[in-house]
């Protein structure tokens, strides 16, 4: 198990669903309701996750490997990627369902979030496949998929500021040394200190 194959497979879903909306009669508003439940909050626990446990490691294994501008940059632009995804979703709470304007939110939230994958897929799962070893990326996959399932039904969809995010994973870097384990890591994020040092 990879966490970054995880992440990939959650945004397959994410389209997926995306496709199913666009295919409902508007006529048929509890469908419509229903799926973007559904998709709503898969969108919200899917960033919960990232922010939990994936970018930390981003910034930790950049940063190990010399490179913590561009784990800095990158990280920085998925949260406000999030925070954009969040507050689209927001947005179509304030629509009936199945009208244009419910549409037109919706297509919003999928051009936010369509925008926000493809990024990621090219920089930050690519970089960190490349950097982080095997065993790091199978913990780390493990801690996502429990983050996911015990937050099946939702969390709650709050902003984060970018720059404090990247601080606060930064003091905790400090906090525990900043030396890399054998695959890379230096073990912060939802896993706790020590988590990508070989530890079980």
């Amino acid at each position: 198990m990879d966490i970054t194959q995880l992440i990939l497979d959650d945004h397959h879903e994410q389209r997926r669903l995306f496709a199913i909306l666009e295919e409902i009669d508007p006529a048929d508003t509890g469908t419509l309701e229903a799926i973007w439940a559904r998709l709503s909050a898969f969108l919200e626990v899917h960033a919960a996750a990232e922010e939990e446990i994936f970018y930390p490691e981003l910034l930790a294994v950049g940063i190990g490997a010399g490179r913590a501008a561009g784990a800095e940059a990158e990280t920085l632009d998925a949260i406000h990627d999030h925070n954009d995804i969040r507050d689209a979703i927001a947005a179509v709470a304030g629509h009936q369902p199945g009208t244009s304007e419910w549409l037109a939110a919706v297509a919003a939230v999928n051009v936010a979030n369509g925008d926000h994958m493809a990024e990621e897929e090219r920089e930050g799962l690519t970089d960190f496949r490349r950097r982080a070893g095997l065993q790091l990326r199978h913990r780390l996959a493990v801690a996502f998929a429990a983050f996911e399932a015990r937050h099946v039904t939702g969390v709650p969809a709050v902003d984060k500021d970018p720059e404090e995010y990247i601080r606060e994973a930064e003091r905790d870097l400090a906090a525990g040394g900043v030396t890399a384990g054998p695959d890379g890591s230096l073990g912060i994020g939802g896993l706790g200190r020590g988590a990508g040092q070989g530890a079980p």
